[in-house]
């Protein structure tokens, strides 16, 4: 579609989404016509897609998340094969809900396809007799229905205490007293503990539901991503949790109302390991968004942003990581952001930038550097053959700073090459890879790299790069995007969140690029810096980022370091002349090396196209549904 219309849609969608109403019959409209091929294209080329709204959906789900008869059977089949039946405890409050979206919710438990359940209700002192009378006739239908009627309202997390008193699973599932769960919900639970016995956190993917049935808005979410989590509740729906774990944290904490299950995943995880928790990659539970009373978090937003900062402050606080801030994320009051604290003293950073000529983009780089107001530096200048008088007038200029090194290293470009000398040469405890076209628009850049590098737990750390127009170059790196990896969000505008708060949230990342990346000198040494002899230009830093990862530690995207990149604006493109060979021997190499890792990252997962940086959905899923697994395959693929 012309730039000029796609403009045109984009601002008329943002009126439309100012009233509700009418947002509503366009968005349903909008869901009828992308069920056909011509109406899906022409809502793509001409939307501007809001985080979540993911265009194709309503097709999707009716090809690849509808059951039909012959999934049915072979869903039934492997649950004749289970090893274990673990019962499950689905947990519900319930509260002044409609007796028919009330039964409609307890309609779609007894539909699971796993039979091994058992539903606990709790009517938080509903008025009237609508509510309870409605349970007490589902429970007198079906002995697996268990229901109390709490004497006073106590609100969702007494009500949910009350509810989960009623439990004997091993496991327990929460769920509101109007959504949905898929029929294959509890099934896909079951079969993930087949593989995984000791599993202690379970969590699917997610989407809403409005009044007339239509899914929308799905939420496809990252494997478990510790860092994430600080930010939004991605465990939310559906999850599940040992029994054990929840009776040992003393189950949902009163005051928490509208995150308490935020915080309960929190204090659940601090409890267990990350082998222990699990991501089924599949939307299995859907989200009532209309056609009844609001729910809790909808009705008193503020106080539920109140309480996911109070959650993610304790957990810091209990886990004992220092930070700087938490504070609710900007336009989006339910998520919240994290800064860390810069250790004390600060370390010293060795800032290696590799060059070439091009004293207009070394100078605003070093200037960059060098006026970041951050105390203990050195910036080690790797000349790669420069000759240009500009560029060696700069040499001479920046060599009388006491801070500064110019290490002189001739020859063919070899990005790893250069690097590892300068490495050997670093003085400071942290190194910080930098492209010399990189600009620094603001100050305290360095320091949200160097909180998040000292970490124990991380072994590197990427920034938020933008190209000068304001687009979006790098926001972390997915494995497999072009059949390598690529930049996740690539050419996104930089003012928008992106998908669910990717592109403005730190997170764990599978990749992050060199052009910034800091990391200790220890992790560097340990896992043999970077490779000159296979990966001398391109893909050099996923390498590295994969032996980092290989090695225990965590890759992390932080935003807080926001900084100007002129990509490749001082050595041009890998693919195009004598580079084009080359290239094609470091994909190679990298396909060898590192094989099927590379097809499953699990920050960006099966349900994304890997031929899309921007979360688009791939035709067919790369997930096999697990009923057509062999046995012992890993169902959190």
């Amino acid at each position: 579609m012309p730039p000029i219309l796609n403009a045109a849609a984009a601002a008329a969608l943002r009126v439309v989404r100012r009233a509700p109403g009418l947002h509503r019959a366009v968005h349903a409209a909008a869901l009828r016509l992308e069920r056909t091929a011509w109406g899906e294209r022409f809502i793509r080329g001409v939307l501007d897609e809001g985080a979540g709204e993911t265009i194709g959906y309503a097709a999707w789900v009716d090809r690849y998340d509808t059951l039909r008869e012959a999934d049915r059977r072979g869903i039934a089949a492997h649950i004749a094969r289970f090893e274990r039946t673990p019962l499950i405890s689905v947990v519900m409050p319930a509260y002044a809900v409609a007796p028919d979206l009330l039964e409609a919710a307890i309609g779609s438990v007894r539909a699971q396809l796993y039979p091994h359940w058992e539903l606990c209700i709790a009517d938080d002192a509903s008025p009237g007799e609508a509510v309870w009378t409605t349970l007490q006739r589902l429970a007198a239908s079906d002995a697996r229905i268990k229901a109390v009627r709490r004497p006073s309202n106590g609100n969702i997390c007494a009500a949910t205490n009350s509810a989960l008193a009623l439990a004997t699973g091993e496991f327990v599932a929460l769920m509101d007293h109007d959504d949905l769960l898929s029929p294959r919900a509890l099934y896909e639970v079951a079969a993930l503990i087949q593989d995984h016995p000791d599993a202690d956190l379970i969590y699917s993917d997610e989407d809403k539901i409005d009044a007339a049935g239509q899914r929308y808005e799905p939420h496809f979410k990252t494997g478990w991503n510790p860092e994430l989590l600080l930010a939004q509740n991605m465990v939310s729906h559906l999850g599940v949790y040992r029994r054990a774990l929840i009776e040992a944290a003393g189950g949902l904490r009163e005051g928490f109302e509208g995150s308490q299950d935020y915080d309960l995943a929190l204090r659940v995880a601090e409890a267990t390991t990350p082998a222990r928790i699990h991501h089924i990659p599949w939307p299995l539970y859907h989200w009532r968004q209309s056609g009844g009373p609001e729910t809790f978090s909808q009705a008193q937003m503020d106080r539920c942003a109140v309480a996911a900062q109070r959650a993610v402050a304790e957990h810091l606080a209990r886990t004992g990581q220092p930070v700087s801030s938490v504070a609710r994320m900007d336009d989006t009051p339910g998520w919240v952001t994290v800064r860390r604290a810069i250790p004390e003293p600060l370390p010293m950073v060795s800032v290696i930038v590799p060059t070439r000529d091009r004293a207009d983009l070394l100078a605003a780089c070093a200037e960059g550097v060098l006026k970041s107001g951050y105390g203990p530096l050195e910036l080690l200048i790797v000349d790669n053959g420069s000759v240009e008088p500009e560029t060696l007038a700069l040499f001479a200029r920046l060599s009388g700073e006491s801070r500064v090194r110019v290490l002189s290293a001739p020859g063919p470009f070899n990005f790893s090459a250069l690097n590892n000398r300068a490495a050997v040469e670093a003085r400071g405890d942290i190194l910080l890879l930098l492209n010399n076209d990189i600009s620094m628009p603001a100050p305290g850049w360095l320091e949200a790299l160097v909180a998040q590098a000292v970490r124990t737990n991380v072994g590197a750390v990427g920034a938020r790069l933008l190209y000068p127009d304001g687009r979006v170059q790098h926001a972390g790196v997915a494995l497999g995007l072009g059949g390598v990896a690529g930049h996740v969000g690539h050419f996104a505008p930089g003012e928008t969140a992106g998908y669910f708060g990717h592109l403005k949230s730190a997170r764990n990342v599978s990749a992050v690029t060199a052009a910034c990346l800091a990391l200790r000198k220890t992790v560097f040494d340990q896992v043999g810096g970077l490779d000159s002899e296979n990966l001398a230009v391109a893909f050099n830093d996923i390498d590295l980022c994969l032996k980092i990862r290989a090695a225990g530690y965590d890759i992390i995207f932080e935003p807080a370091c926001e900084l100007i990149h002129h990509e490749s604006a001082s050595r041009g493109a890998d693919t195009e002349g004598p580079a084009h060979d080359r290239f094609r021997a470091e994909i190679a190499h990298m396909r060898a090396r590192w094989g099927k890792t590379l097809d499953h990252d699990p920050y960006y997962g099966p349900i994304f196209s890997l031929r899309h940086s921007d979360y688009q959905l791939a035709r067919p899923p790369r997930r096999a549904p697990p009923w057509t697994l062999p046995p012992h395959a890993d169902r959190s693929r």
